[in-house]
């Protein structure tokens, strides 16, 4: 299923359209995509498809650097007796990786 293909149905009442998003939540995190789904998402319903490629490149950067700086944020204060699930610790491994990926584009030759 594409964020497009979900986000255009206009017909569903509110309580379909948060189920939907949070099947395609679960969807992306399982698998590693979380921030990129995010990111189409938005700019899809921002209207950024019509925008330059150069305005679409550096909002991306912004929303994966934003993404970036949350994810560091929520590592550093989390509590430390906390018992997370192995389903937990497999989605925020993907997360980092989809972020440490990004951030490895960014970085010069």
């Amino acid at each position: 299923m594409k964020v497009r293909d979900v986000l255009e149905r206009e017909a569903m009442s509110e309580s379909n359209h948060r189920q939907i998003a949070e099947a395609l939540l679960r969807e992306l995190s399982d698998r590693g995509q979380i921030v990129e789904g995010g990111w189409r998402a938005y700019e899809l319903l921002s209207g950024l498809t019509d925008a330059s490629e150069v305005q679409r490149t550096e909002c991306r950067k912004a929303w994966f650097l934003g993404a970036q700086h949350l994810f560091a944020s929520v590592l550093g204060m989390l509590s430390p007796d906390a018992e997370p699930t192995e389903l937990d610790l497999e989605r925020m491994d993907k997360l980092d990786a989809e972020l440490r990926q990004f951030l490895a584009t960014l970085e010069k030759p």
